[in-house]
């Protein structure tokens, strides 16, 4: 099954200083038919205006992914991280017990991020933060793995959860498969361009719910940028 949420049917906000567009409900946007993805719990589709961002503030038990898709966001938190993560690089914080942090758009233009909130699959354990640069020509024509909560995938940013964040970068008419499993839930946004999946269009920041798919074989229409989800049910 292929569920698109076309970019337009999204709930959102407009602050001035943040344009955010919501995949699933999100402070004052609520929609029953869109709490959750299997364990992922949010996909915010932010832009930031240069000079401004998020003030410090508190999350706790939940796994954060920050996608960069544009300009850079700096962090920084009570634990003493700091970080700068630019386009194409992705950061992870695992809020545990309790974390504050802030993140602000540092640079001269508008920064475009993702941010993907992933249910954990164990409570209260220590916060932590990290981040990762994934040149995009290392993902050409293939999905490589962002962050993970497997042991196995040594060379993505841990995660604490049952799921993977992953990235392709598609030229068109070029296909990726990715082994998901008709028992996984999947979410895939194409960053920019379009996409087809059992064909199926998906457009520049549209949302795809797929579940009930072995195998994932996503084909570009247009030269394309991915990030895919895929969490447990």
């Amino acid at each position: 099954m292929i569920d698109v949420r076309s970019f337009a049917s999204l709930g959102g906000a407009d602050h001035g200083w943040l344009k955010a567009k919501h995949h699933f409900s999100f402070a004052d946007y609520h929609d029953p038919e869109r709490v959750h993805w299997g364990a992922l719990r949010v996909w915010n589709d932010d832009t930031i205006a240069p000079g401004t961002g998020f003030p410090p503030h508190p999350h706790r038990d939940m796994e954060i992914i920050t996608y960069v898709r544009k300009g850079a966001i700096t962090h920084q938190d009570n634990l003493g991280n700091r970080g700068r993560t630019e386009a194409g690089d992705v950061q992870v914080m695992s809020a545990g017990s309790g974390i504050t942090h802030s993140e602000y758009n540092r640079e001269p233009g508008a920064t475009e991020i993702f941010q993907i909130w992933i249910i954990p699959t164990e409570r209260g354990r220590a916060p932590s933060w990290g981040a990762r640069p994934f040149p995009k020509e290392n993902r050409a024509g293939h999905f490589v793995t962002l962050a993970s909560g497997y042991e196995s995938d040594a060379d993505a940013l841990p995660i604490r959860t049952d799921a993977r964040v992953l990235g392709a970068t598609l030229k068109a008419g070029q296909t990726a498969e990715y082994a998901l499993g008709t028992e996984r839930h999947a979410y895939l946004v194409p960053s920019t361009g379009a996409v087809e999946i059992e064909g199926v269009r998906v457009n520049t920041r549209d949302g795809a719910a797929i579940t009930g798919t072995e195998t994932l074989r996503v084909t570009a229409l247009e030269d394309a940028e991915i990030v895919l989800v895929d969490a447990a049910a």
